[in-house]
């Protein structure tokens, strides 16, 4: 039986690419990567920080990416999204899509309308998973990933770039106590970008760096090597 053909949407950051490696184990066929480039930094459904650096995170996954422009409007955006999806499914025949939504309603039910009106399947693999064992997960499973946004108190500019490791998790867990704030950043607290983990080839360094920003609202904008 063959496998079935999936189309990941993919914003290079932690729950995308976990969710992407998720399938992948469970039997699917990675078939190609679905990003949107939002000109809107406030973007409702997207990630914004650095999503340029899809493109060289595809090429370590060695597979097709669809990159889809959008102006970001808050319902247009959608329409920008769901052409990619036929896109996907005309040039490469896949019948589903993975998204890396984890509490977001909002998104999730968006994804899975555009699924149910073009007749392919939504999986949503991290779906209502505890948070923290998902953070515990990534780290288990060699994922190396950073900050590369903050929007939110307390947060600042000194967590650009840090990485998720022990340390920042147990900071996490400190201000989760004190502010009930999500500690995997489901609520936009912060966005992540992820430089190795089992679905690439081999790891990623940052060459250049721009943090943008000011108070509690920043972000790192970086080229990948």
């Amino acid at each position: 039986m063959d496998k079935m053909k999936l189309a990941v949407l993919f914003s290079g950051g932690k729950d995308s690419t976990y969710a992407a490696w998720l399938a992948k184990k469970y039997g699917y066929d990675l078939t190609c990567l679905i990003s949107i480039q939002s000109e809107n930094k406030e973007s409702f459904m997207f990630h914004v920080p650095s999503i340029s650096q899809v493109k060289i995170q595809a090429e370590r996954m060695n597979v097709p990416l669809i990159l889809q422009k959008t102006k970001g409007e808050k319902e247009i955006e959608l329409k920008d999204m769901e052409k990619a999806i036929k896109q996907a499914i005309k040039d490469y025949g896949v019948g589903g899509i993975v998204t890396g939504a984890v509490e977001s309603v909002y998104q999730a039910s968006r994804v899975q309308e555009i699924c149910n009106r073009l007749g392919i399947e939504c999986f949503n693999p991290l779906w209502q998973k505890d948070q923290w064992e998902l953070m515990e997960d990534l780290m288990k499973e060699k994922f190396e990933v950073i900050v590369v946004g903050v929007f939110a108190y307390p947060f600042d500019e000194s967590w650009l770039g840090r990485k998720v490791d022990k340390k920042l998790l147990g900071e996490l867990r400190k201000i989760h106590e004190e502010l009930k704030i999500n500690p995997a950043g489901e609520g936009g607290e912060f966005e992540t970008l992820v430089l190795k983990c089992p679905l690439f080839d081999r790891g990623l360094k940052i060459k250049e760096r721009e943090d943008i920003g000011e108070g509690h609202s920043w972000r790192m904008e970086v080229t990948l090597e």
